[in-house]
């Protein structure tokens, strides 16, 4: 039994190692598709079959094999996480980095409000409250940077929209990753987010032209370090490292991606739009210790989720 503990303690470092390092990384993505010439449906169909084709790869030195069983077990998290891709990319062409990963920042509220629902995991009425800031937190964020060179209504909407097709990709993935390995899951996954993504593209009359120059290198970056190392990582911590953990370890991608963008292109925010954030991060934080106290110790053990409405 001893064994056992230390192994499960050994492995929930290494998950929130793995969260961490993919906290990182993220953060500094949204730098990357500033510097991309190609349309947004174009860059992440293409970006998505290089992930298809890494995976293949990965298939065929460790003899893995796609699976039947698996596709039909993954395809909704392949277009949650589609809808996902498609809709950041979007926020962070659009508007500011510093909106986009603040607003996306909503995502872990949901998280844990999915959380009690699919995992048993309770919320009380006061986080009700903290909820309601995170809200007020994102207004402030939006109208503190209203007139700003590098605002946009359009992309803001965007980021909002991509917190909800996040946190159901989140949720699904945890729940999914009690069957499937994270090999296999991610796999799986993007295979039918490129299908998706791809026929978005031809359906809406995008050019679908290749990446050329310097496209092709920031499609390579962001599949293989975004894409093939974060998301495996993330999958693989869905085993490991409680739900409500991680997703406030993520809560430091915003602060990446703003200190990034504010070196690189001098991108600032207001004072209004500041203690927006702030309100964002503190109220989110609030609500994911908050139910990490009512928790028993030790993480999630992935077979013992109650099925939704259970």
């Amino acid at each position: 039994m001893a064994a056992t503990l230390t192994e499960r303690s050994e492995r929930r470092s290494l998950g929130i190692a793995a969260v961490a390092l993919t906290t990182v990384i993220w953060g500094l993505v949204p730098l990357v598709l500033r510097r991309i010439a190609m349309p947004t449906l174009a860059f992440a169909s293409y970006r998505l079959w290089m992930g298809v084709l890494v995976y293949a790869a990965v298939f065929a030195v460790t003899g893995r094999r796609p699976s039947w069983r698996v596709l039909k077990i993954c395809a909704l998290g392949g277009v949650f996480f589609g809808a996902d891709v498609f809709l950041s990319f979007t926020s962070f062409r659009l508007t500011s980095i510093a909106n986009a990963t603040i607003i996306a920042a909503l995502a872990p509220v949901f998280i844990t409000l999915g959380a009690a629902r699919w995992f048993g995991e309770r919320v009380q009425r006061r986080d009700v409250l903290f909820v309601a800031l995170s809200f007020a937190g994102v207004v402030a964020v939006a109208v503190g940077s209203a007139g700003s060179p590098s605002w946009s209504p359009l992309g803001d909407l965007a980021a909002l929209a991509s917190v909800f097709s996040w946190t159901a990709y989140w949720l699904f993935s945890k729940r999914a990753r009690a069957s499937v390995g994270a090999l296999e899951y991610m796999a799986h996954v993007m295979f039918v987010a490129a299908i998706m993504i791809t026929a978005l593209g031809f359906a809406t009359g995008t050019d679908m032209a290749p990446p050329r120059g310097m496209d092709w290198v920031w499609v390579w970056l962001v599949t293989i370090f975004a894409g093939a190392v974060g998301h495996s990582f993330i999958a693989w911590s869905h085993h490991h490292v409680e739900a409500w953990l991680a997703a406030l370890i993520t809560q430091c991608q915003p602060v990446v991606a703003t200190v990034a963008a504010w070196v690189v292109f001098g991108e600032v925010l207001t004072p209004i739009a500041l203690a927006g954030a702030g309100v964002v991060l503190v109220a989110t934080a609030a609500i994911l210790v908050r139910g990490a106290l009512r928790r028993p110790d030790g993480p999630d053990d992935p077979t013992e989720i109650p099925a939704p409405g259970g």
